[in-house]
């Protein structure tokens, strides 16, 4: 007798949801998503009314990872589509992706999750009942498993009791998700507080308008440029097999002083007053090709925290004061919560919730529950999310044990040891990962890691790239379950598709700089000529 498929719900259709839906379909599961809004995207998907319960942003954002680290892994980006892409670029490829893998039937719109709560037989069908609302009427169903998408930029966090005066302040205050366009800041003084992602982007595009920016930090940041080595992407310079060998190899400190040194190389930060107390790695980077630009042009300017407000000025907590002030932008993060559970083991406190892995929750007697995408990455989500989600649905499936209660809460205090260490304390810190070395640890749950030495042996050409060139998605579809027959070709074309959306005037190698045609012996039998006749000179 054939069995029947179990039930899994898919809370969020955004970048996570989607993936989760696809592999889950892989799997011979049964999915249904629930959409609180009328449409897919999530994060990405702009809109001028933010939604309650999702970040929002603002018209013009671009993403901070490139195409080819950030595809889910079977799903090339189109080669014409820019490395870095606008939103509605990226919205595009969602669309594309749902509707190749067939995955919008699979959702509800326009329903929104009020609770989920284990049902009285849990010990023995570790079931849950879910109750969902549309349109005013709400309904309840029964599922196996719970795949929870809905990310970790859901509330604002608004940390107005820290701004004494604030109360007072007769201009404008947003959060940063409320920001959509610059052009009503026109002619304006404003503040910006806080110098990660969003404050960064916010700060660089309202001094385009504004009379005056100031951009407030508590610690400084290390400014990371977009565009790297030889004008390729961060990310594809950064993240390889080899270069993530020589990291694990070297003393962390000298990783701190080489990569420190290289942002230093651009602008130096001490001179910006942007340079930090902490090291490099101990902070998740802050990524803009333009503030350096714009501070150089006196557009902006940096302060140190905020003190206090009165009716119309701040006071920063070195003495100075800016008067004036029309407006100010709280870029100060995002809190996470899963308010439609009422099990203690599912309950977060302070941005943080025991995980094993960032996926399962080692409270509960029967794992039935996962969270995908909850996690913030040196690197791109997408992928992420989507071994997140391949290692979930094999789990529900049954096809992958985890480890006891006892193992995987050793390794959740250990992880949460380490990342103590390493990063200053910051409710955003909380959830950080490697991009490599996370999804390496991933795909070894499920056998999808790739075999350096027998792929060696058996297509040398493909082993040089999969060491030397960017870690790509696809890297993760050359073997174990799910394998993608194009992972091979898409891994040693990736570089072209790197390379198209920027070549798109065609130099002709043949020519030539006339000013740089001399031959290399003349060169250096005129470098000799300079040398001896400063010898002579003296």
């Amino acid at each position: 007798m054939k069995t029947m498929a179990k039930k899994i719900a898919v809370i969020g259709g955004g970048s996570s949801g989607l993936t989760a839906i696809k592999c889950c379909l892989d799997e011979g599961l049964e999915p249904t998503c629930f959409e609180r809004t009328d449409d897919i995207g999530g994060l990405w998907r702009f809109n001028e009314n933010p939604d309650d319960g999702r970040a929002s942003i603002y018209k013009s954002v671009i993403i901070n990872t490139s195409k080819e680290m950030m595809c889910f892994s079977d799903f090339p980006i189109p080669d014409d589509y820019p490395n870095y892409m606008h939103n509605a670029k990226i919205m595009d490829y969602f669309r594309m992706y749902a509707k190749h893998f067939d995955l919008l039937k699979h959702i509800q719109f326009k329903t929104s999750v009020c609770s989920i709560k284990k049902r009285p037989d849990f010990s023995s069908s570790s079931q849950w009942d879910v109750i969902t609302e549309k349109d005013g009427k709400q309904e309840s169903a029964i599922f196996d498993g719970i795949l929870v998408c809905s990310g970790h930029h859901t509330f604002p966090h608004l940390p107005l009791h820290t701004f004494p005066g604030i109360d007072k302040f007769k201009g404008r205050y947003y959060h940063s998700r409320d920001y959509k366009h610059p052009f009503e800041f026109e002619g304006k003084r404003i503040i910006v507080i806080g110098i990660g992602n969003s404050g960064g982007d916010l700060a660089v595009e309202l001094s385009a308008f504004a009379k005056q920016v100031f951009l407030s930090t508590r610690r400084g940041a290390w400014i990371v440029n977009r565009v790297s080595d030889e004008g390729f992407p961060l990310d594809v310079v950064l993240f390889s097999r080899f270069k993530q060998l020589i990291k694990q190899l070297l003393p962390v400190s000298m990783l701190n002083s080489w990569a420190e040194n290289k942002m230093n190389a651009r602008f130096n930060h001490d001179n910006y007053g942007l340079k930090p107390c902490h090291r490099i790695i101990s902070q998740h980077p802050t990524i803009n090709d333009d503030l350096p630009n714009r501070i150089i042009a006196g557009k902006i300017l940096i302060k140190p925290n905020v003190k206090m407000f009165t009716e119309t000025a701040a006071v920063f907590e070195d003495g100075t004061m800016e008067e004036n002030i029309d407006a100010v932008f709280f870029a100060t993060g995002y809190s996470f919560s899963f308010p439609f559970f009422d099990d203690p083991s599912l309950t977060v406190h302070n941005n943080k919730i025991p995980l094993y892995k960032f996926v399962f929750p080692a409270d509960l007697e029967k794992v039935t529950v996962a969270f995908i995408g909850l996690i913030q990455p040196v690197g791109a989500i997408m992928p992420i999310s989507e071994l997140q989600s391949r290692w979930a649905a094999r789990v529900l499936k049954g096809v992958i044990k985890l480890p006891s209660m006892c193992d995987m809460k050793a390794d959740i205090a250990m992880t949460k040891e380490e990342m103590e260490k390493r990063y200053v304390e910051s409710p955003r810190h909380t959830i950080q990962v490697d991009y490599i070395q996370y999804m390496d640890e991933l795909a070894m749950q499920i056998g999808a890691k790739p075999n350096l030495l027998p792929l060696l042996v058996k297509d040398p050409k493909l082993a040089k790239e999969v060491f030397f060139g960017p870690c790509t998605p696809y890297q993760y579809r050359l073997n174990g379950p799910g394998v993608w027959k194009g992972a091979r070709q898409a891994l040693l074309t990736q570089r072209d598709r790197i390379i198209k959306p920027t070549r798109t005037r065609v130099v002709d190698k043949n020519m030539m700089d006339h000013s740089s045609s001399m031959p290399l012996l003349l060169k250096a039998a005129a470098v000799l000529l300079v040398l001896a006749a400063v010898f002579l000179h003296f």
